[in-house]
């Protein structure tokens, strides 16, 4: 007849599980812990699942037109309808779809490459002296000036936008990492590891990149509001994602040019970036806290 007691490896089974995550994962889910953390997933998330199965939930498309133009805001249109009666919240949602693919797939080769340029130095000094230097002369331009320029030459639309805020982000995260290296290569760790005889690819990779991995990660958080807001601040000059496709700063785009005819709009463009922003900010801070201050 069996029992309910329990045994000893049962008792320790879970904080055994716990321990296997290791203390850089427990870190970060420590983050979402906290009230901002749990706030800004639970935003992320929802904003994420509900853009990317905009298909799914209105099926008719970003593009239905009707005979309601420039409608205000009502019951069976949140953020009203624009110059073309198409629902103003439908384009919005698939504008949201649009900028989270194109930062999503932009920050992370950003945060990658701008580190990979950051950390030549410590194998090759002088590469990695020439790289810096090519990333401050990126850094002189302001951004937006500097992402017109990528996307005249390379045209408009989601490739010339993910090239733009992906040479834009370079000298954040490259500069970043080099400053962490610098750091780093002066620690004793690294000096006697050096000593030993031990190589510089490997030394790199088992010192040098693992405590670059936070300072790298917060940035690219914070690097995300600044990249939807690039997306917006091309597409209001009309160098962004064409039509009839929809993007945050497309819909504020054209909204501009009828905000007498219908003053809301941009509200509804608005407040999804506003949303953006506050989610990506409060898990900046509440990485912030419980990531790099300890």
């Amino acid at each position: 007849m069996s029992t309910a007691t329990t045994t000893p490896a049962a008792a320790v089974a879970r904080p055994e599980r716990a321990r296997r995550l290791g203390p850089t994962a427990r870190r970060y889910l420590s983050a979402f812990k906290t009230a901002r953390g749990l706030i800004a997933l639970v935003l992320i998330v929802v904003m994420t699942v509900i853009a990317f199965l905009a298909p799914v939930l209105f099926p008719g498309g970003y593009d239905a037109q009707s005979d309601q133009t420039l409608q205000g805001i009502s019951l069976q249109h949140p953020f009203g309808t624009d110059e073309l009666g198409r629902d103003i919240f439908v384009r919005s949602i698939y504008g949201l779809r649009t900028d989270l693919a194109l930062v999503y797939i932009a920050v992370p080769i950003t945060m990658v490459l701008g580190t990979f340029i950051g950390l030549l130095g410590f194998v090759w000094k002088w590469l990695g002296t020439a790289t810096q230097r090519v990333l401050d002369i990126i850094l002189g331009f302001p951004s937006l000036i500097l992402g017109i320029s990528v996307v005249l030459v390379l045209g408009s639309g989601f490739v010339g936008l993910l090239v733009s805020i992906i040479i834009i982000g370079l000298p954040q995260f490259g500069r970043l990492a080099r400053q962490t290296m610098l750091a780093q290569q002066q620690r004793e760790y690294v000096t006697a590891a050096s000593t030993l005889g031990i190589g510089r690819w490997r030394i790199m990779g088992r010192h040098i990149v693992p405590n670059t991995v936070d300072p790298v990660i917060v940035q690219g958080v914070v690097f995300l509001v600044h990249a939807v807001f690039l997306e917006a601040a091309l597409s209001i000059v009309g160098l962004g994602i064409q039509p009839p496709e929809p993007s945050l700063g497309a819909l504020l785009d054209t909204g501009m040019r009828y905000i007498n005819q219908s003053p809301t709009y941009i509200l509804g463009p608005i407040i999804i970036l506003l949303l953006i922003a506050f989610a990506f900010t409060l898990l900046t801070d509440a990485l912030n806290e419980t990531v790099n201050r300890k």
